[in-house]
């Protein structure tokens, strides 16, 4: 279900010219700042707190990843042979022998499977790399696959961009390889580095050179950044997660991460960097379900260096209504358009294990509604196995999870349909009465996420009825009908906004399922 970013800007512009304006709600002042970011002070009002979170905007790579829709994960690496999920840093990097790989493989059942990037555990908490790095030599390139000339970055990211994928990166903070050599969680102090550092032999000629802060692993992050950023083509989103690893209590690397986050931005300037990062953050569980009402403006503090963190819990179950705005306030630096990522594996594990079976189709439907349906975006892990495919069970599931879906949400009945606004109000008359079951809506978030509250109703024996309600929209919200509802007529009322509220979709289904 991706949309272009012509294509939703079209729409938006098609179906909301104007604002609907809604009732009851704050009006802000003309002048009033507006942004990713809004700073929080203690002695701001509830009505204060509402105001400034009406006034949060995403930016133009927070727009695109929301639009995604559908995202794939593939964890692999040295665990994929030796059944581990966490790794210990210490593997013979010659366990790695996938004599089969086949990326176009992988590109073409996400592709067909319905999803629009794929990210890469380029390097999992082990450290083992998935490129011939300068930096360490756990890496494919000592392993005698492909006579130490094997590079499944290359392989992945130039198979993606073929077969029309977005390219995502994994890079774990967490390094159980740089731990054993005295450099991950050494305790060494945070001093200015220059990025690249060069190595004997080193043919770079770098346009620029980056001075920044960053301890002894820190700078080995840099490095490893610099290389996948610079080396492999565009990159659309830069995925880190809080590990440490499995290293003793009381040895803990504080991430650099303000220093990683401006590489990045340097680098990459259009990635997202999730989901320990300030583009995207993560749902709170791996279950890839969000919250009923999930806000894309949350309160955050900073943390760890510049890291964006949640004022609250990362899995209280309310993160952005009125009341979770005043319940963070004495703890929240910001107000911050930072949307849900809800990851989720395809398997048990993270990685293949063969023993492990694919969810079935009805699970992966209900996860799709939980999350997309929901202003998420869903990112499910497909992990390729030791021959470097993806097994075929799983490739079945993802075509039968597309057309599933497919089938869930056919042709909109609402296209073309003649569409009037008044005060919080958004009505479709579709010319002839149509069995309606699935809903979806989308708030235009180039204006910030406004509803809080709103009933779909229909004229059934003469009469509008109420057929559905929920709080909010934001980017995508899908309403499952528990029956089908025939009607000509139908329109949106928003009971609830923080601000003027402007639609982008207002679409209506009768599932083939």
């Amino acid at each position: 279900m991706a949309v272009s970013r012509r294509t939703f800007v079209a729409t938006a512009v098609a179906l909301a010219a104007v604002g609907v304006p809604t009732a009851p709600a704050l009006a802000a002042p003309a002048d009033a700042p507006s942004g990713s970011l809004i700073p929080v002070s203690p002695d701001d009002t509830p009505d204060e707190l509402v105001r400034k979170a009406s006034r949060v905007r995403p930016t133009a790579r927070q727009i695109a990843w929301q639009q995604l829709g559908r995202t794939a994960f593939l964890h692999f690496g040295v665990n994929t042979f030796t059944g581990l999920e966490w790794g210990t840093g210490d593997e013979d990097p010659d366990v790695f022998q996938p004599t089969g790989l086949d990326t176009d493989q992988w590109a073409r059942a996400l592709r067909d499977g319905g999803f629009a990037l794929a990210i890469l555990t380029v390097k999992h908490h082990d450290g083992f790399v998935l490129y011939p790095s300068r930096y360490t030599d756990h890496t494919v390139a000592s392993s005698s696959w492909r006579g130490g000339r094997g590079d499944v970055l290359r392989s992945f990211a130039d198979s993606m961009r073929r077969h029309g994928l977005k390219v995502g990166v994994y890079l774990s903070p967490a390094d159980e390889n740089q731990y054993l050599h005295g450099v991950y969680a050494n305790g060494s102090a945070r001093t200015t580095r220059t990025v690249p550092t060069l190595v004997d032999g080193d043919d770079r000629t770098p346009d620029r050179f980056h001075s920044l802060d960053a301890t002894d692993y820190g700078a080995h992050m840099l490095n490893t950044l610099y290389e996948v950023l610079t080396e492999y083509g565009p990159v659309d989103e830069v995925w880190f997660d809080g590990a440490q690893g499995h290293i003793p209590p009381d040895k803990v690397e504080q991430y650099d991460w303000d220093s990683w986050y401006t590489l990045v931005r340097s680098l990459a300037p259009d990635a997202a960097v999730a989901v320990t990062g300030p583009d995207v953050r993560w749902v709170g569980n791996e279950g890839g379900t969000a919250r009923e009402n999930e806000w894309s403006v949350v309160p955050v503090k900073e943390n760890q260096y510049g890291r964006t963190d949640w004022a609250l819990s990362y899995d209280t179950p309310d993160e952005g209504s009125r009341d979770a705005l005043v319940a963070a306030r004495p703890k929240t630096d910001h107000l911050q358009w930072w949307p849900a990522e809800c990851d989720v594996s395809i398997r048990d594990g993270w990685f293949y294990h063969p023993d492990q079976l694919p969810k079935s189709v009805d699970v992966l439907t209900d996860i799709y509604f939980g999350s997309v349906g929901r202003n998420a975006v869903l990112l499910l892990n497909v992990p390729p196995d030791t021959d470097g495919l993806l097994h075929d069970t799983d490739v079945v599931r993802l075509r039968e999870f597309r057309e599933r879906v497919d089938a869930e949400l056919p042709a909109d009945l609402a296209r073309g349909a003649r569409v009037t606004d008044s005060a919080g109000t958004r009505t479709v008359d579709l010319g002839t009465a149509h069995e309606v079951d699935r809903i979806r809506l989308a708030e235009d978030v180039r204006h910030g996420q406004q509803v809080e509250a709103f009933e779909v109703e229909a004229v059934v024996d003469g009469a509008w009825v109420r057929v559905a309600s929920a709080g909010t929209i934001g980017a995508s919200r899908i309403l499952l009908l528990a029956a089908p509802v025939r009607a000509r007529r139908w329109r949106l009322r928003v009971t609830s906004a923080r601000a003027a509220v402007h639609l982008a979709q207002f679409a209506l289904y009768r599932s083939r399922v």
